[in-house]
């Protein structure tokens, strides 16, 4: 058998499939690797020789035998491994390969419709630029308010500090000795009203826009005659073909709309010249010369009449029409009716009723044209004309019923909304209300009083 193997020894020859560098091994080392070639299917054949007879004893040479078929089966591994990720890296580069084609595609579309995107994208642009024009003006605004911000702060920084001084000057006295002299304060300032006679207007300012709603005609009015904690407010909106007055228990509930009743009246009115006078609602009766006293506590009507001699339904209205010829109205003394007659040639008649029966207490005939008077109220019994609705109206007549007199005046006001259709004044706020183009304005007055002293008494 020992020379059987001696004989093959020399001769024999292994044939490994795969890949793997050749390598010579000395031969006292053992297996010489001669050759490396790949076949027909790409996959490699390495030719392995054995040493000399020499250097072949069953023993040693098996060993070595062995661990070289250890190397084989290891470089086998290695290199079916190797093929897979070989396999997997050429799909990748496939795939990369494709890609880089589409993009190719891509670019050279993109290079041929350069010209038509630019033109699309600078209409867009264009487009967003006339969206963004209305702002210009905005901006601007914003740039006024803004500096106008940093005058109220200017302002309340200036006004803090005056506060502060007070304080500090206020320090000096004790709780006590401030409500003392808040107390004879306000006894000297009752004392000082109380002497207070009816003043005669010197100016009017404003106006200060309450609210904008309604149409352009309309009128809106508190009680004169009711308490300090009782605020109602009332709402008639047009001059005609309506029977709804609205309530709000206060004026910032009528700001923000938050009515609190609402009254169907038996007749509709006619014109906007309405007043409220102690909890009842005065109204002319609409296509007639008959006066309403309707009541919001019972929801009745408590009293009618017909005004003798007046004339309605546009006969003798104000310059802006809308059945305004019968205007009721109320100042310190009482219950006024303003109207105008055949009788006295269309000029304006003034009528002191009796409220709770509406009976005609007195009369004064004017000389003034109730067509040219834009509007008018009365206050502390004088009746005061205004030459216009419109922008550059003015206070022009008055006529004072205590001394049976006229004067033609010259108090200008400010027309904000360039239409009045309603001004009458209120005597416990002693300011005119307005109805502005469909605005609910508020003018102050500015009355010369007489003082009465205690030789007058």
């Amino acid at each position: 058998m020992r020379s059987l193997f001696g004989i093959l020894c020399p001769l024999f020859s292994l044939v490994i499939f795969g890949l793997y560098p050749s390598m010579t091994i000395g031969p006292k080392e053992g297996w010489q690797v001669y050759s490396s070639a790949q076949d027909a299917d790409g996959r490699c054949i390495c030719t392995v020789v054995a040493p000399e007879q020499n250097l072949c004893s069953r023993d040693a040479k098996s060993k070595q035998l062995r661990q070289l078929l250890e190397k084989v089966q290891n470089m086998s591994q290695s290199i079916e491994v190797l093929n897979l990720r070989t396999q997997r890296d050429f799909q990748y580069v496939m795939k990369m390969e494709n890609q880089m084609k589409g993009l190719r595609s891509k670019f050279r579309q993109i290079e041929e419709d350069r010209k038509t995107i630019m033109a699309r994208n600078f209409k867009e642009l264009k487009d967003r630029m006339d969206e963004l024009q209305p702002l210009i003006p905005v901006l601007e605004q914003y740039k006024t308010d803004a500096k106008l911000i940093s005058q109220f702060k200017e302002e309340i920084r200036n006004l803090s500090s005056v506060l502060t001084g007070i304080q500090e000057e206020l320090g000096a006295y004790d709780y006590e000795q401030l409500y003392q002299r808040v107390i004879s304060l306000d006894s000297r300032l009752r004392n000082c009203m109380s002497k207070l006679t009816c003043g005669k207007l010197m100016k009017i300012t404003g106006p200060v826009t309450v609210k904008t709603s309604g149409t352009r005609f309309g009128a809106w009015m508190t009680d004169p005659m009711a308490s300090p904690r009782n605020n109602r407010v009332w709402y008639m909106d047009t001059y005609t073909n309506s029977k709804v007055v609205r309530e709000y228990k206060s004026m910032a509930d009528f700001v923000s709309g938050l009515e609190s009743r609402t009254y169907y009246l038996p007749f509709k009115w006619a014109g906007t010249n309405h007043v409220v006078y102690n909890g009842s609602l005065y109204y002319n009766k609409e296509q007639s010369n008959i006066i309403v006293k309707y009541s919001f506590e019972t929801g009745r009507v408590l009293a009618q009449r017909a005004l003798e001699y007046a004339g309605f339904h546009n006969v003798y209205p104000y310059t802006w029409g809308g059945f305004s010829d019968i205007d009721l109205m109320a100042d310190e003394l009482g219950l006024w009716a303003v109207y105008a007659t055949n009788q006295n040639a269309g000029n304006i008649v003034i009528s002191q009723l009796e409220p709770q029966t509406l009976e005609v207490l007195h009369t004064w005939n004017t000389e003034y044209s109730k067509r040219n008077a834009g509007e008018s109220f009365m206050i502390c019994g004088t009746l005061y004309i205004t030459n216009s609705h419109l922008t550059g109206a003015k206070v022009y007549y008055s006529y004072n019923t205590k001394m049976s007199s006229y004067e033609y005046t010259d108090i200008p006001f400010h027309n904000q909304y360039f239409h009045i259709s309603m001004l009458d004044y209120n005597a416990r706020e002693r300011a005119l209300y307005a109805w502005n183009n469909g605005h609910q304005v508020i003018f102050n007055v500015t009355l010369y009083h007489v003082i009465k002293t205690e030789d007058d008494s």
